[in-house]
């Protein structure tokens, strides 16, 4: 299934506007822990990578990153902000990599997903990375899909509906915090997990 074509057409129009974007200051504490988990060196994956911001921040502590995103927009800023990194022009059903990544990197990227594509797409992940290769994952907590005003699409989850599609991976911290956006405030989920080896 091809990415939402609404979706994408508002990221690739939204990066024009995006020439003060920078990755300077400190990674957010969630990406700080995600980092903390991988080996020196680590090739990673920013699923859905975006403006490229926690791309930068990776490739700046010394991983080898890659960003994948469907939006060609979003990539030209992220290739800005991350000039040492490989970025893939791609929708997450192009992902094919096998055994490749220490660490993926899915922040609230899925939230974009169909509801049915979700078990597809997490296999996929736990195919690509490693033994031993760890995974973030955020998602918006809730049920059901919706689009917001800026008509981009979204999916929810609960708990423990996403616990379950992380079944064959070993659940090694998970968090809830409230994130503000165009949705409004809305209860999110971050979820550090580990494929066997």
């Amino acid at each position: 299934m091809r990415p939402d074509p609404d979706t994408i057409a508002f990221y690739n129009t939204a990066a024009a506007r995006m020439t003060d974007v920078t990755a300077e200051g400190p990674p957010s504490p969630a990406l700080a822990a995600f980092m903390a988990l991988l080996p020196e060196g680590a090739q990673v994956l920013d699923f859905g990578c975006g403006h490229g911001i926690a791309t930068a921040q990776m490739s700046w502590a010394g991983f080898r990153v890659t960003g994948l995103d469907a939006s060609r927009g979003l990539l030209s800023v992220a290739r800005r902000l991350a000039p040492d990194a490989a970025f893939l022009e791609a929708s997450f059903d192009d992902l094919r990599a096998t055994a490749t990544y220490n660490g993926i990197w899915a922040n609230f990227a899925l939230v974009h997903a169909p509801r049915a594509t979700l078990p597809a797409h997490i296999a996929r992940l736990h195919t690509a990375l490693k033994p031993n290769g760890v995974l973030h994952l955020s998602m918006i907590l809730g049920s059901g899909e919706e689009r917001d005003s800026l008509q981009r699409a979204y999916t929810y989850v609960t708990e423990a509906e996403l616990t379950a599609l992380l079944g064959d991976f070993d659940i090694l911290a998970s968090e809830t915090d409230v994130k503000s956006g165009a949705l409004g405030n809305h209860p999110v989920i971050r979820i550090r997990a580990r494929r066997g080896p």
